[in-house]
This record gives C-alpha cells, sequence and structure tokens, in this order.
C-alpha cells in the first residue's frame, strides 16, 4: 500500500507539472495585435509575442499556418505573407482566436499637441461633418500611457483598436482621421491609424537609445547641476517647506466658497473690458486667483433651456459658475471653454454668471478673438464687454529655481515607438516642432536624425515619413526680425533633403491667438496630397507649393529658383513676405516678382549689394502669398546657410 501511495503522489506531481505548464505556455500577445487590428497591405507582416522558452506557436491565418518556435528569452516573431486589403477576418494564434481583423494601410501618427488633438477639440469648424461619422473601416489604436520611460518597454500597458463610430469618434486625433479619411476615399481601402502623439514633447524625447546619446547626456548633467543647487539651498537655508500653490490660493482667497453663490454682492467690484489681458487694462495683477462677474437677460421663452456657455480661451485655469451652480472648468489654457448649462438652471430676466481664474504667474486673461456667448435655442448672446472683477488671493511663492528639465530624452520612444516597432505601417505622419522652436539650428540635423532612427528602428529604410510645417502664431512683426519659429520652420523644409519624405505647409492656416489653429482638415489633405506622391507613387499629382531650390545674384537684385511649382508661380498679385540683405546682415522689406514658370526677381532700393533673400520670415508671417497655380503655399526659407 505505501508503494502504491508513493506512486499515486508521484503521479499527481506529475500532473501538476504538466498542468502548470500547460498554463504557463499559455501565449501572451501585445496590445496591439488584438481585435479589430488593421494589418498593412500589399507587405509582409509581422506577429510577434511571448511564451515558454521552446514553447511552438502556430498562426492561421486565411488558409496558411505559419510555425515558429519561442526563443530561449521566451520571444517569438513570424512573418505574414503579403495580401490584399480585405476584411474582416479571423486569426488563430495557438489558442487565442482574434476577429474582425481588417487588411489595409497603416499609419503611424506622431508628434506633439497639434497631432493628439481630437475631434471634440474642432467641432467648431465640423461639427455637421463628425456627427455623421460611423464606420468600420478606419480604426484607431492609442494607449493611455504618457510614460517618459527610462527604459525600452515591450508593450503598451494597455490600447485596443477602435472603430469610427459616434462612441468613439470624438478621442480620435483631428488630423489622423481626415487624412485617414481621404486616403480610404482615394484607395478603397480600410485605414488603420496608431496615434502616439504627446502634448508639449520635444523631439529628442522620440530618439532611440542608438541616436539619443548627446541629448540624454546633457540632460542627466541638468538633472544633476539641479540636485546640486538643491543640496547647497538646504545646507544652507535648511529643509524646503512643502508648497501647495492651490491650497494656499484657496487658503488666501476671501471668495472661496462664497463668491461663487448665486447671492454675491458686487456692487463695488470695479469693471473691466473683455475679453483681454488684464495687465493690459490696469490691472497689475500676476499670481494668484482673480474672480469675473456678467449678467445676461434672457427672454421667459427660454428659461429653463439648455444652452451652451463659451467662454473663448482663459489663461490660465478656470472654473465657471451660472447662476450659484458650477458648470465645468479647464485646467490649463490651451482648450476651447464649452461649458454646458444644464437644463433648468437659465431663469426668465437677470442671469448671473462668475468665472474663477487660477494664474500661477505671468499675464493672464481672456484671449482675444475668440467665442465669448451663451448659446440658448437659436438665441446667441454675446458676453463681451463690461465685466466686474475682484482679485481673490494674491501671492508671491518662494522662487526656488530648482526646475528639473522636461522630457527624458528617448523617453517617449521607450514608452511609445519601441512597443509598435514590429508592426508594419504604411508610414509616418508627424506634427511637431512647437517646442524645439527656438533651438531651429539644432533642429536642422535633430529632425533628420529622427526620420533616419525611425527608419532603421523599425526596419524600413524607405519608410514614407510626411510632417507638418510649423503653424502662423502670434501678431505679425511690422519690420524683419530674427525669429525662433521661422528657423524652425527652415531647419523642418530642409528634412525635405532625406528620400520619402514629404513637408504639409501650414503657415497660412494657422491662428495668431492660438497654438492649436482649428482647421486640421487642410493639415491632413495637404499631407494626403504628399502621401499620394511619397508613399503611393503618384508622379502627376502636385502635392506641394513652390520650394526654394537655388539662387543667383543678377547685379542688384537676387533671382531664385523652385522647385514644386506644379503648373506654375501665380503671378496674378504683387509678391509680398520677401526680405532682402547685403553684407551687413540686416534685412528690409523687399519687392518681388515672378519672372518665368519657376523663377522669381527680389530686390529693394535700399540694398546695392544683396547677398540673401528670406520669405515668410515670422512667427506670423501674414500677408505672405507665393503659391503655385494649384494654390499650394510656398514654404517659408532663407537662403542662408
Amino acid at each position: 500500500m505505501r508503494i502504491i501511495r508513493i506512486q499515486y503522489c508521484l503521479l499527481s506531481l506529475v500532473l501538476i507539472f504538466a498542468l502548470c505548464r500547460e498554463v504557463n505556455a499559455a501565449i501572451k500577445l501585445p496590445q496591439l495585435v488584438s481585435n479589430g487590428m488593421v494589418l498593412q497591405r500589399n507587405e509582409p507582416v509581422r506577429i510577434w509575442g511571448w511564451a515558454d522558452a521552446g514553447e511552438k506557436v502556430q498562426v492561421d491565418f486565411l488558409g496558411t499556418a505559419y510555425k515558429t518556435t519561442a526563443d530561449n528569452n521566451g520571444n517569438w516573431q513570424l512573418e505574414l505573407a503579403a495580401m490584399d486589403a480585405g476584411g474582416p477576418y479571423s486569426i488563430t494564434i495557438n489558442d487565442i482566436e482574434l476577429t474582425d481583423i481588417l487588411v489595409g494601410d497603416v499609419w503611424l501618427a506622431s508628434g506633439q499637441s497639434n497631432m493628439e488633438l481630437q475631434l471634440r477639440r474642432v467641432m467648431d469648424l465640423y461639427a455637421d461633418e463628425i456627427l455623421k461619422i460611423n464606420t468600420d473601416q478606419i480604426r484607431l489604436f492609442r494607449s493611455s500611457t504618457r510614460e517618459n520611460a527610462e527604459n525600452e518597454k515591450g508593450d503598451y500597458p494597455d490600447g485596443k483598436w477602435l472603430s469610427s463610430t459616434p462612441e468613439n469618434i470624438m478621442e480620435f486625433s483631428a488630423v489622423a482621421w481626415f487624412f485617414a479619411d481621404k486616403i480610404r476615399q482615394s484607395h478603397n481601402v480600410p485605414v488603420g491609424i496608431i496615434s502616439t502623439a504627446i502634448g508639449g514633447s520635444p523631439a529628442e524625447a522620440w530618439l532611440s537609445k542608438n541616436t539619443v546619446t548627446p541629448f540624454l547626456n546633457k540632460w542627466i548633467e541638468e538633472c544633476a547641476q539641479v540636485d546640486s543647487m538643491r543640496d547647497a539651498d538646504i545646507e544652507k537655508n535648511g529643509e524646503i517647506e512643502p508648497y501647495n500653490w492651490y491650497a494656499e490660493v484657496n487658503k488666501n482667497d476671501p471668495g472661496t466658497g462664497k463668491w461663487s453663490k448665486n447671492d454675491v454682492d458686487v456692487s463695488g467690484w470695479p469693471q473691466i473690458s473683455l475679453p483681454g489681458y488684464w495687465t493690459d487694462k490696469g490691472v497689475d495683477f500676476w499670481n494668484g486667483s482673480i474672480w469675473f462677474y456678467k449678467e445676461f437677460e434672457l427672454d421667459e421663452s427660454l428659461a429653463g433651456a439648455e444652452a451652451i456657455l463659451r467662454l473663448g480661451r482663459i489663461i490660465d485655469s478656470d472654473s465657471a459658475f451660472v447662476n450659484g451652480t458650477f458648470v465645468g472648468n479647464i485646467t490649463y489654457q490651451y482648450p476651447p471653454r464649452i461649458y454646458t448649462i444644464p437644463e433648468g438652471l437659465l431663469k426668465a430676466g437677470t442671469n448671473k454668471v462668475m468665472v474663477r481664474v487660477f494664474n500661477p504667474g505671468g499675464r493672464g486673461g481672456f484671449v482675444e478673438e475668440k467665442p465669448y456667448e451663451v448659446r440658448v435655442g437659436n438665441e446667441v448672446i454675446d458676453m463681451t464687454g463690461d465685466w466686474q472683477y475682484h482679485i481673490g488671493a494674491e501671492l508671491n511663492p518662494p522662487k526656488t529655481n530648482f526646475n528639473y528639465p522636461g522630457f527624458r530624452p528617448g523617453g517617449l520612444y521607450n514608452s511609445l515607438i519601441n512597443p509598435m516597432k514590429n508592426y508594419t505601417v504604411k508610414g509616418v505622419i508627424w506634427y511637431q516642432g512647437e517646442t524645439n522652436a527656438g533651438r531651429g539650428f539644432e533642429y536642422r540635423q535633430l529632425f533628420k536624425d529622427l526620420i533616419v532612427d525611425w527608419r532603421d528602428e523599425l526596419d524600413n529604410a524607405e519608410m514614407p515619413f510626411l510632417f507638418v510645417q510649423l503653424a502662423n502664431l502670434g501678431l505679425p512683426n511690422k519690420q524683419p526680425v530674427e525669429n525662433g519659429w521661422a528657423e524652425t520652420r527652415d531647419a523642418q523644409r530642409q528634412a525635405l533633403e532625406l528620400p520619402n519624405t514629404g513637408m504639409a505647409v501650414a503657415f497660412d492656416i494657422g491662428e495668431w491667438n492660438d497654438i492649436h489653429p482649428l482647421n486640421k482638415k487642410e493639415v491632413a489633405r495637404r499631407l494626403y496630397l504628399e502621401a499620394e506622391r511619397v508613399a503611393y507613387g503618384n508622379k502627376d499629382i502636385v502635392s506641394a507649393g513652390p520650394l526654394y531650390q537655388s539662387m543667383k545674384i543678377d547685379g542688384g537684385s537676387i533671382l531664385l529658383t523652385f522647385s514644386s511649382v506644379g503648373s506654375g508661380m501665380y503671378a496674378n498679385s504683387l509678391l509680398e513676405g520677401f526680405q532682402i540683405a547685403g553684407d551687413d546682415g540686416k534685412f528690409v522689406w523687399a519687392k518681388a516678382v515672378v519672372m518665368n514658370k519657376n523663377t522669381v526677381k527680389v530686390w529693394s532700393p535700399d540694398i546695392k549689394k544683396p547677398v540673401a533673400v528670406r520669405y515668410a520670415w515670422d512667427g506670423n508671417p501674414a500677408g505672405s502669398n507665393l503659391k503655385n497655380i494649384e494654390g499650394l503655399p510656398a514654404s517659408p526659407f532663407t537662403t542662408e546657410d
């Protein structure tokens, strides 16, 4: 009996071990390889994942079985044969079945906030169109991670493929969706977008470990300097007391919990005309909280109706109240303020709006040339003009200057690009550069290095890389000046020296008062035109405006030659936006005329011996109007090295 019991125990252990091995041997797939994914057509496609070392993996797709074995580290990868567009299909990977798979074109959409900006943010321009979107032929994958990772990540922590349905569409990147829609309409194929853009990110945050070293070393050195200064200050002055800015505001603001109520007495509050920056209107207030109050009248027929309160853009953050009820808040300056006034809150006669604005430093205010109104029924009530205000808390926070540098160089590559680098894509669309503006000379090489780096990491030396040149921003300068945005635009233009690149010029479709202009559909159209040329081999399409090619000094003038002129440069207008300089390097406004299909003559009576020309060289080069007959604008440029 004892021998039998021992044999039984041994058999049980063997069975338990076998069962445990079966559990441990389960295939694990990356988040991208999941239900609803879009696979790239007409190219071999990589499928990969993880398992126990030596585990056999079989992928069954479209009647073909693909087999491989996990390596000693548990990694496995195989390649599916190129396939035509189509679907939906199912794919089986060992005992995992994935469904609703489409085959079409896959684009990686990356950069910073203007690529990240969602469709819900551009409803002012495209509401009718967006509300009609309902298709499973355009799909988006996006992970919630924004980690500034020190090491390469093998997978995203979350994320799934979403179809363009009313439930999902508002979170789609506006540029990416309009671009994908143009591709779908033109080529009649499904389109997948892998969205990785992160607002505020510099280009160096997107470099792989093979390229990032000089930027990372500088960043580490700057962090060490901050640590050293902090330690020295602690040794001299003792431990730094933590400072909670919002807590201090609320503690020192007499209106906290009171002025948002419906019965506040504002009879003694001074007036101010809005929109605008309050410091420009004589209010010497730089840090803390400030309250703004306005009344509006409502007809009895509209009482109780749901309404929309538009408060343009506010610097920096705000909370809004209507008739003593909180209706919404935004925690940073860039998003438009669009607050719903719920049904039953508005009343006939006088209604009260109170806005509490938080400003942690610098000029604060209500951005001009934005909508400030209440929309109720078919009526639009103007909210510009006279308001009343009262400073709440005025703070003088301690100045430590112990601020660490921003994004870790390589950090976003590690968390957002490395996990998808095995996924076969058609190409990249990129909208970035705002954070690097002011470092234009550095960006010349940095941006080229990034493009080459991604092509290396994604194992596609000819991968199409399409990008958006910086849009216009700020008030136009009356005289020629040095400008960081212009330098960055020219650095972007020079990236076209790399093969299979394309650029969408955008200086004519931005907004002077908004770093996030709404016209994303035209941006996407211009990217699409370049995609047709670069990625789809359409050699007949005019995909961009005139591009500076060369210059020749001709007496007291300079002759400029351009490529990408299409049917020719548009000549039926006076050319504006050109600057010219002599040996002293001082630029003045210049006269310019189209000489022939691809040549422009530039001169100034004030410059007898010209040596250089600039075009559209400003943060907001308003009026610069060189374009081809097809209507596509010329890129800003300088002839200087």
